[in-house]
């Protein structure tokens, strides 16, 4: 395996930002536990996402002038139709986050390709888009999971680690998707998210502390000519503070001159026309 290459950004821009929110609402926590819908406090907990901070996110969004990739699974479309036809009314990207935000760890290719196709089913049904984008829940992808997303016609995956700049991930001899990474130090949950009995530490951290983070981040990709991706989710990033302070750094991304900031269907478009060498990514072989 060989590092990714820097990216040679439009208009000759020094680096890329995409500012992607995940819109799990209750498919997150139901997809641990179907009993927990049974508790009504935990269910306005998730919605809060798609009835409020969606709506906050969308005026915060367009007062930057800023596009933005909404990662949605399909049983949110499902429950929250109308929520996600608003967003894609306003000219975000709608992209693919599975059915009901299910793990990929252990699961066989039989059973990950129906997730796929559910979760394509229910974006085409509710928006009539097909998705070109996809986010493996929890960024957990399997080793089957580029060449199921090549044969459903996906252009660009968002779930790998490995590199600060977009490249084209060779499926095989053929075909490539092009990869943007993410990491932990840029997803809102590790810094919000706490449902008692459910998920989170207990510890909720200032959107002051979580706003210091991920500017040094974005202020060091861009010194590296690198692609910025913060993952965010509504039901945690969509409260007034925490919004407030999100806005802060999308408004210094947008007014930066040197910083490209798209959805990530505009990335992928642009790293596919530079027509880079595919890079393969091998599964170890723990015993050799």
């Amino acid at each position: 395996m060989r590092p990714a290459e820097p990216v040679a950004w439009p208009e000759g821009r020094r680096a890329a930002a995409a500012f992607t929110f995940d819109l799990d609402a209750e498919s997150v926590v139901l997809v641990a536990d179907p009993s927990i819908a049974g508790r009504m406090s935990v269910m306005s907990h998730q919605a809060y996402g798609p009835l409020t901070g969606v709506p906050r996110l969308l005026r915060m969004l367009d007062r930057h002038g800023v596009r933005s990739t909404f990662f949605v699974p399909g049983y949110t479309a499902h429950r929250h139709p109308g929520t996600v036809c608003e967003i894609a009314a306003a000219g975000h990207e709608i992209a693919h986050h599975g059915y009901l935000h299910e793990p990929l760890a252990g699961v066989a290719p039989e059973a990950e390709a129906s997730y796929l196709d559910r979760g394509l089913a229910a974006l085409e049904e509710v928006t009539g888009v097909r998705p070109v984008g996809y986010r493996a829940p929890m960024w957990e992808l399997t080793w089957a999971s580029p060449a199921l997303l090549a044969d459903r016609g996906f252009r660009y995956d968002s779930s790998l680690m490995d590199s600060d700049h977009p490249y084209e991930l060779a499926v095989d001899g053929t075909r490539s998707l092009v990869e943007i990474p993410v990491n932990w130090g840029l997803d809102d949950w590790e810094q919000y998210c706490f449902i008692p009995e459910v998920a989170g530490t207990g510890l909720i951290e200032s959107p002051r502390k979580a706003l210091e983070m991920w500017r040094a981040e974005y202020h060091a990709m861009r010194e590296e000519g690198g692609c910025f991706v913060l993952t965010a989710h509504p039901f945690l990033s969509g409260r007034p503070s925490r919004a407030a302070a999100l806005e802060e750094l999308v408004a210094e991304a947008a007014g930066d001159p040197a910083t490209w900031v798209a959805s990530l269907a505009e990335i992928s478009a642009h790293v596919r026309s530079l027509a880079l060498e595919p890079r393969s990514v091998r599964r170890p072989d723990p015993t050799n």
